[in-house]
C-alpha cells in the first residue's frame, strides 16, 4: 500500500503536482488527467474543483483497481474554472469529444450516453432527449453521460430559452407552460422561436460569454428606444443565466467507472489481430424487395459506438441481391477519396454469412485493401472466416480448431472457419437479441456482446435511413400525381411533413402555410383519396 504524507496525499505524487493541487479553487469546473508524457488521459468534472480533484488521491478511499489504473498513471492535473455546474457539464463534453481519452472512452457504453435532439427544420422545433440518434434530418448535441445532470440543466436553461417539448397544436392557447415562462410566448412567430432555439444551441456549444454580452447589448439598445417591454424580457433572460450559478446540478462524488474493455483484448487474441482493434466498422444492407436499398456502416472507436464517424450508402442499382449490394458498399468505402477522409479500420464486421462476406473481401482486394473482415451468420449467431479473403491469422484459427478453448467449437469446410462462441447456448431469434446466447458467462462473452452491440446498431441506423426513403418515396409518388404540383412543391412537401402520413393528417392551415393557399386546397382533395 502506498504511504501517506502529512497532507492526505499519496507519496507516489511527484512534489510539483503536490504544490499545484495546493490550488485548486473551490469553483465548479473540468479537470484534465495528463500522463508522464503530457497525454491528456482523462475528463471530468466537478461542483467543487478542490474537493474532486484530491479525492483521487487521498488513501481514505478505497479505490479499486481499475481506479488504481487511472491514478498510478497520473503525473500532472490542469483545470478549467466555470461560472456554473452547467457550463461544467457542457465544457466536459466537449473536452471528451476534443481530446477522446483513453479512460473517458473506455468507460463509455450506448446505454449511457443521452443526446440532446433538435429538429430545426419543422417549423415549430421540439427540444428532447435520446439515446439512439435517428437519421432524419434533425441536429443532435452529445453525448452526455449523466443522463440525469444534461436534463436537469436543460430544464433551467428552458426559463432562459423557452421552447416546446412536443410539437403545439394549431392554433395556439396560452397553458400552463406559458404562463410559467416555458414556452414561446402567445404571438412568437416561427423565425422569432427559431432564433431564440439558435441562442440555446450556442449556449450549449459553449458560447455563453458571447451569448452573454449580446443579451446585456439587446437590454441597452432595448432601453434607449424606449421599448421597455423587451428590455424586461432581455433583463429577465440575462438575470436567469446569471442564476445558474447557484443550481446544483451533481454533487462532488461523481460516479467513476474506469473499465477496461475486455472485449478488445479477448478479440485480438480470439482472431490473431496484430494489435487491439482500436477502431471496428460494422456493415448491414436494408431493402425492401430491392426498393430504397441502402447500407449503413457504423464505427466503434475503443469498443464504443462513434456515431460522428457513421456513414450510409444509397446504392446506384435497385435491386434484391445482398451479395451485389455488400460488393458495391465496400467498393465505394474503400476507394482512394475515402480511405484518404476515413482511413482504413483494424477489424470489419458484416450483417451476414458467406456470400456477403466474400463479395465484401473481393470488392476490398479489388481497391487494394486488406484489412481484417470477418461475417455475423444470422441463423446460428456464428462467426464466419474466409481463409482466403478475411485476413485474419490463419495459425491462429488452426490452433483453435485443434484444441478450443472451454465453450467455443470451430468447424472448417469449403475455405471456411466457422466459430461458435457460445457452444451449448441457445442462439438467438432476432436482431433484438443478438449472439447473448443465453445467461450463463463464458469464454468469450464480452466478444459476443461487443459483436451485439456492432450488429444491431448497424442494422438501425440501416433500417433508420430505409424507412425515410421509403416514407418520401411514398409521398413523392403521391403528389406526383397532383396537377399543378411540380418538383419545388413536391420538395417543400417533404421537407415540411417527411412522410405521406403526416401530410395527410395536416390541416388545410398547415399545408397552406408550407406551399400556398390553392395548391393546400387542390392536395386536400388528392390526399383524402390516397
Amino acid at each position: 500500500m502506498p504511504l501517506i504524507g502529512v497532507h492526505g496525499i499519496i507519496e507516489h505524487v511527484n512534489e510539483q503536482l503536490k504544490e499545484k493541487l495546493k490550488q485548486l479553487p473551490a469553483t465548479p469546473g473540468v479537470y484534465f488527467h495528463k500522463s508522464a508524457s503530457g497525454e491528456i488521459i482523462y475528463v471530468g468534472k466537478a461542483a467543487v474543483l478542490k474537493n474532486r480533484v484530491r479525492q483521487y488521491f487521498q488513501s481514505k478511499k478505497d479505490f479499486d483497481a481499475k481506479t488504481l489504473a487511472l491514478v498510478n498513471e497520473i503525473a500532472d492535473t490542469d483545470w478549467l474554472q466555470t461560472e456554473s455546474e452547467v457550463d461544467a457539464l457542457f465544457l466536459e463534453s466537449e473536452m471528451v469529444k476534443r481530446y477522446m481519452p483513453r479512460y473517458n472512452i473506455l468507460l463509455r457504453d450506448d446505454k449511457s450516453q443521452t443526446y440532446i435532439r433538435i429538429d430545426m427544420k419543422s417549423e415549430w422545433p421540439t427540444v428532447t432527449f435520446t439515446r439512439n440518434p435517428a437519421d432524419d434530418g434533425a441536429d443532435y448535441y452529445g453525448p452526455y453521460y449523466n443522463g440525469f445532470a444534461i436534463k436537469k440543466a436543460l430544464r433551467y436553461l428552458r426559463k432562459v430559452f423557452p421552447y416546446f417539448t412536443k410539437e403545439p397544436k394549431l392554433p395556439r392557447q396560452p397553458d400552463l407552460d406559458v404562463h410559467l415562462g416555458l414556452s414561446p410566448s402567445i404571438g412568437t412567430s416561427s423565425a422569432e422561436y427559431k432564433h431564440q432555439l439558435k441562442k440555446l444551441v450556442q449556449y450549449i456549444k459553449g458560447g455563453r460569454v458571447a451569448l452573454v454580452k449580446e443579451i446585456e447589448k439587446n437590454m441597452n439598445a432595448a432601453a434607449k428606444r424606449q421599448d421597455f417591454e423587451a428590455a424586461t424580457i432581455e433583463r429577465n433572460r440575462l438575470f436567469n443565466l446569471k442564476s445558474l450559478q447557484q443550481k446544483i446540478m451533481f454533487g462532488d462524488k461523481e460516479f467513476l467507472d474506469i473499465s477496461k474493455d475486455q472485449a478488445l483484448s479477448d478479440l485480438q487474441q480470439l482472431l490473431g489481430l496484430p494489435h487491439v482493434p482500436a477502431r471496428i466498422e460494422g456493415y448491414d444492407i436494408s431493402h425492401m424487395g430491392g426498393t430504397n436499398v441502402v447500407a449503413s456502416m457504423v464505427v466503434f472507436t475503443n469498443g464504443v459506438s462513434n456515431r460522428a464517424e457513421y456513414r450510409k450508402f444509397k446504392m446506384s442499382h435497385q435491386r434484391n441481391d445482398d451479395t451485389a449490394n455488400m460488393a458495391e458498399t465496400m467498393a465505394r468505402r474503400f476507394s482512394e477519396k475515402n480511405r484518404k477522409a476515413w482511413g482504413v479500420p483494424d477489424l470489419i464486421l458484416i450483417d451476414g454469412g458467406k456470400g456477403q462476406l466474400h463479395a465484401a473481401a473481393q470488392a476490398m482486394r479489388s481497391q487494394g485493401v486488406a484489412a481484417p473482415i470477418i461475417g455475423i451468420a444470422k441463423r446460428e449467431e456464428q462467426v464466419i472466416i474466409s481463409k482466403e479473403h478475411s485476413n485474419i491469422a490463419d495459425n491462429q484459427l488452426r490452433q483453435y480448431v485443434a484444441t478450443p478453448p472451454d465453450g467455443v467449437v470451430v468447424f472448417v469446410e469449403q475455405g471456411y472457419y466457422t466459430v461458435n462462441l457460445h457452444a451449448g447456448q441457445l442462439n438467438a431469434g432476432g436482431h433484438s437479441k443478438n449472439l447473448r446466447g443465453g445467461e450463463g458467462t463464458y469464454a468469450y462473452s464480452d466478444v459476443t456482446k461487443l459483436f451485439q452491440r456492432i450488429r444491431d446498431e448497424s442494422h438501425r441506423f440501416a433500417i433508420s435511413y430505409h424507412s425515410r426513403l421509403q416514407r418520401n418515396t411514398q409521398l413523392k409518388s403521391t403528389i406526383e400525381q397532383v396537377p399543378g404540383i411540380g418538383p419545388v412543391t413536391r420538395k417543400k412537401l417533404i421537407t415540411t411533413f417527411g412522410s405521406l402520413r403526416a401530410a395527410q393528417s395536416a390541416s388545410e392551415q398547415e399545408l397552406a402555410k408550407a406551399v400556398g393557399k390553392d395548391k393546400a386546397t387542390r392536395l386536400m382533395q388528392y390526399l383524402s383519396r390516397a
